[in-house]
């Protein structure tokens, strides 16, 4: 039985929800995974609960244009990785809406399925959230990984920057696209190339769907020249709407899972995503600071913005040593 650390006494109702969610009671985790996207004092005492018993699952991020079926494709794989005795967390991350603020709830109904198969399904909203997604989602992983869901998928919606950075941080990137040209050129102009472990061309069964797999080696073949990739990216087609190349697709994904492990790339991922969470926290602590100095801050015209800048800094430095 897992030995779960002591959590700070300060919020006993935490205590309470790590202990019920170890024996596997979902609402806690659920509670929990709430409390985590909320940040504050709450998510840290939970990041220090999780943080030692993390790092087991396999993390899969899947991530492509609107429109491509990316939640149909993760609402599937889910679901067949559910019935085949794994234990799988799906994280999508929503767009906010502009009248609510809450998630849109329509990645969560298509994976309804899933979720009577035994996945555990949790949408977030984009916005909202203290020190953001690069915050928020790292801790959200990090629970369901405690508490034993194995493989855990984030889905992200868009290729704006903030989905590619959430996606890479992933074991395994999946990138989805359609048929068409447009698609292929999107992918490569947001990065998405570069992260990508495995292209889906999803919708296979419409025209153009060869020519974007064309597109896609064309694009694969150019960076394998600049020396970038360590192993190359396979294309998998999929019609998910049908289940059709599901299966290749999860050979895929566990072929790259063992390719991680085998060629100790697994660490230097764990490693990477490590930095960049640290990255994010630091950046996140750095801006509250700057916020409360400049409200602290008496104007002064006869000083440059630059100087009183830096001498903001540096007392921030002086407190560090001091510290």
């Amino acid at each position: 039985m897992r030995q779960w650390p002591p959590v700070a006494s300060e919020d006993s109702t935490i205590n309470s929800l790590v202990e019920r969610a170890s024996e596997g009671d979902r609402r806690s985790v659920a509670r929990l995974l709430t409390l985590v996207e909320r940040g504050g004092v709450s998510a840290e005492i939970i990041a220090e609960a999780t943080h030692p018993l993390a790092g087991k699952s396999h993390v899969i991020g899947i991530t492509g244009a609107p429109g491509a079926g990316k939640s149909t494709l993760t609402a599937s794989l889910a679901r067949d990785l559910a019935e085949s005795d794994h234990t799988p967390a799906v994280l999508a991350v929503d767009p906010s809406s502009p009248l609510t603020g809450g998630a849109i709830l329509g990645d969560r109904v298509r994976m309804e399925e899933a979720t009577e198969a035994g996945a555990f399904i949790r949408s977030m909203a984009t916005r909202g959230h203290a020190g953001g997604l690069a915050l928020a989602v790292p801790g959200m992983v990090r629970v369901f990984d405690a508490f034993g869901f194995n493989p855990v998928i984030i889905e992200t919606v868009g290729v704006g920057q903030v989905e590619v950075d959430v996606a890479s941080a992933a074991d395994t990137v999946v990138v989805v696209v359609t048929s068409g040209w447009g698609d292929a050129v999107q992918a490569n102009k947001a990065g998405l190339l570069e992260i990508a472990d495995l292209f889906v061309v999803n919708k296979a069964d419409r025209p153009g769907a060869n020519d974007a797999r064309r597109d896609l080696e064309l694009m694969i073949d150019l960076s394998q020249v600049t020396g970038q990739a360590v192993r190359r990216p396979e294309i998998v087609m999929t019609t998910a709407t049908e289940g059709k190349g599901l299966n290749e697709l999860k050979e895929a994904v566990s072929e790259h899972h063992q390719f991680l492990i085998q060629e100790d790339q697994m660490s230097l991922r764990r490693s990477k995503r490590w930095k960049a969470e640290v990255r994010s926290r630091l950046e996140y602590l750095l801006s509250e600071f700057s916020k409360e100095s400049i409200d602290n801050l008496e104007e002064n015209q006869e000083s440059s913005p630059s100087s009183v800048a830096n001498d903001l800094a540096k007392n921030l430095l002086k407190k560090d040593e001091l510290g």
